[in-house]
């Protein structure tokens, strides 16, 4: 399959990667003038968990194509754009009219109605999915991130198209598990609302990484989260049809915030996405975006709310 990774970014590298080593052709879209400013390698230090528990290390330089234009009769099989949810707007707009027949992968957060988000694509070429993967471009240039054995997929109620079975085919190619929702609308508000109520306590803390060995600050985002459930139900979301997604946030304190704490602070793939993270604006823009919803619906969200001296506009705490 040929592909092309929308972007340079923390998920497209770290999945065309993973992509290329299955034997799949991997070319990147960047901006007009920046293929100039970035080499043609990659420096990798990854944490590999598809197929060890607690991951295998991998260091190195590893060659990548770039191309700075995208013409319609383009010969590409699959677009996987994976942007901030903000950006994703004008990667739509980018693309919309260059498409071709790939097939495009949504592989990021959304936090708009997705159906409304992809309106601009043909429909039958649309797949939706989410990665696994996190982590962060240090100061150094170097791309510090952790595969997790775990490759989400899902779809908008219809069962999976042949296209968006292929997809799948390929990353399980690659040696990810695949994970199947058949409300991925729904489990993608609960993903972003739970991103919500983590960061009204790593923003306070200064870092995802800071959270780690922290229960009382863990409790706190737990508790933020559950406050939050609410809203993706007044949002349409059935929260019975997600109860594995939802059960950290809904099981008992005492027990939820030492297990997630232990995780963040000790388990390597989990550690490795924490300590490697390095995009705060994207932290910030989660919670504001998500406290506007509430007050639009009128939600009551008191953690979230007394957070937002971290993340609202034009602060930098």
């Amino acid at each position: 399959m040929k592909v092309l990774m929308f972007g340079r970014g923390v998920v497209a590298v770290a999945y065309g990667w993973a992509l290329e080593r299955a034997g799949h052709e991997i070319e990147f879209y960047v901006r007009p003038g920046r293929a100039a400013k970035y080499a043609t390698t990659v420096d990798l230090e990854l944490l590999d968990a598809r197929r060890r528990l607690r991951g295998r290390r991998v260091t190195e330089k590893w060659p990548v194509r770039y191309r700075e234009s995208l013409e319609p009769d383009h010969d590409f099989d699959l677009i996987v754009v994976s942007v901030q949810h903000y950006s994703f707007a004008q990667a739509v707009s980018f693309l919309a009219p260059r498409v071709g027949k790939a097939t495009v992968l949504v592989f990021n957060n959304l936090w708009v109605e997705p159906s409304a988000a992809v309106d601009a694509l043909p429909a039958n070429q649309v797949a939706w999915g989410f990665p696994g993967a996190g982590g962060g471009f240090g100061d150094d240039g170097v791309l510090r991130a952790a595969l997790q054995p775990v490759t989400f997929f899902g779809t908008l109620g219809a069962p999976p198209t042949e296209r968006e079975q292929a997809v799948r085919t390929a990353f399980r190619q690659a040696g990810f598990r695949t994970r199947e929702s058949t409300d991925f609308r729904g489990w993608l508000m609960i993903h972003f609302i739970q991103n919500a109520g983590l960061h009204t306590q790593s923003l306070q803390l200064g870092s995802l990484a800071a959270l780690a060995g922290k229960p009382r600050h863990v409790r706190e985002a737990i508790l933020a989260t559950r406050e939050l459930l609410p809203l993706a139900e007044a949002r349409g979301v059935d929260l019975r049809r997600h109860r594995s997604d939802v059960l950290p946030f809904t099981a008992p304190i005492w027990l939820a915030a030492p297990v997630l704490s232990w995780l963040f602070g000790h388990f390597p793939p989990v550690r490795t996405v924490m300590e490697a993270h390095a995009n705060p604006d994207e932290l910030r823009a989660v919670c504001r975006d998500t406290l506007a919803e509430a007050r639009r619906l009128g939600v009551s969200v008191p953690r979230l709310e007394a957070a937002e001296p971290y993340f609202a506009a034009g602060n930098d705490i």
